[in-house]
């Protein structure tokens, strides 16, 4: 029988079991972090990683991980690390002159703003325009008042369609 490693053994402070407890009672917001803290909690009990993991229905690699990371950074290492991935493109400053300029302007001719034109207006791309837009919940080409077409010859459209409804 293998016997592995002897655990570090884990000690909390009063104040460290005071918000652990707190974490480890969390809504279903903080799921992920309550039983990170329980993990830690029963590690802290003394109980090895095999029983931790039968007693918390959890992984053996779970458990290590957790005791791991508490031990190295305490409170601080519970909760998630930067994801990797590619770094942002797109800058606040240029995410905020979207915004204004869809709220605050119109194209030359138009009533509202497509994702093709503010792309070409803006030197971004379509669907970078259609995410900043779908994250603040604008739709430009819905309006609560009315719109008046751009057609110059609007008004002899409707002398031509009203008259033949008056004669």
């Amino acid at each position: 029988m293998r016997t592995g490693r002897p655990k570090q053994a884990l000690i909390l402070t009063d104040e460290e079991r005071d918000r652990l407890q707190s974490l480890a009672h969390r809504a279903r917001s903080q799921s992920l972090m309550a039983r990170r803290a329980r993990v830690v909690l029963a590690c802290a009990e003394g109980l090895d990683n095999k029983t931790v993991a039968r007693k918390m229905r959890v992984s053996l690699g779970m458990v290590g991980k957790w005791r791991a990371r508490f031990l190295q950074a305490r409170l601080e290492g519970l909760y998630d690390e930067p994801r990797p991935g590619a770094p942002r493109k797109v800058s606040d400053a240029e995410v905020e002159r979207v915004v204004i300029q869809t709220l605050e302007s119109t194209p030359r001719g138009e009533t509202h703003w497509s994702t093709r034109g503010m792309a070409k207006a803006t030197g971004l791309s379509r669907m970078t325009i259609s995410s900043i837009w779908r994250a603040f919940g604008l739709q430009p080409h819905r309006t609560d008042t009315f719109k008046l077409s751009p057609d110059p010859l609007l008004i002899e459209k409707v002398r031509d369609i009203v008259g033949l409804y008056i004669i």
